[in-house]
């Protein structure tokens, strides 16, 4: 049921919506504790797009993300993914990365990682781990929508922020060596955390 009420929701956002792209910058309380952004786009080919799609198949043009994330010293960080018009009861997986999206999928960099692994590319599951890392595994229902959520304890560093959300093709590995991998880079959303 939730996915159904999900999908309803972001199509009428869709509908509503006169531009492709919805974008609330983060949001900072007075004393600098309670932040928040919402970034709603449609999935394009360009690359100087917000969303940009990189394989039509399993993520086609004109399917759609949200994300949004709330983060407090208190609270720690929530983020969710909402997804609709991808291929329809596929898992794929998701991730929070460094730097916005660009021309190709490597161009959002490595994940985001509140304690940063000294070995790049990250697979040491001590890093890279839902814990120190957001991962947004998700598996699409029947009419190629989901919605997917991660909490962790901490927020992001002031002078190190994520910059994007990027979608891969399968769910994310946790053994060693491949800690953090989920193959190709299909998809990514620019986001003003």
């Amino acid at each position: 049921m939730r996915t159904r009420k999900t999908a309803t929701v972001l199509a009428a956002l869709v509908t509503a919506a006169t531009v492709s792209t919805i974008s609330a910058p983060a949001v900072t309380a007075a004393q600098g504790q309670l932040r928040a952004s919402v970034t709603m786009d449609v999935f394009k080919t360009d690359h100087r797009s917000g969303a940009v799609t990189y394989d039509t198949e399993l993520v086609p043009a004109g399917s759609l993300a949200l994300v949004t994330s709330v983060s407090s010293d208190s609270i720690g960080t929530t983020t969710e993914l909402q997804v609709m018009g991808l291929v329809p009861d596929r898992e794929y997986g998701a991730h929070v990365h460094v730097n916005p999206c660009g021309r190709s999928g490597d161009d959002a960099g490595p994940h985001y990682q509140h304690k940063l692994d000294p070995n790049q590319p990250s697979t040491d599951p001590a890093y890279a781990n839902p814990e120190n890392e957001i991962w947004l595994d998700f598996t699409t229902d029947g009419k190629g929508a989901a919605s997917v959520r991660s909490k962790v304890d901490w927020t992001f560093h002031d002078d190190r922020k994520p910059a994007s959300v990027v979608i891969h093709e399968r769910h994310t590995s946790t053994g060693e060596g491949e800690a953090g991998t989920a193959g190709a880079r299909l998809a990514c959303i620019t986001v003003s955390f």
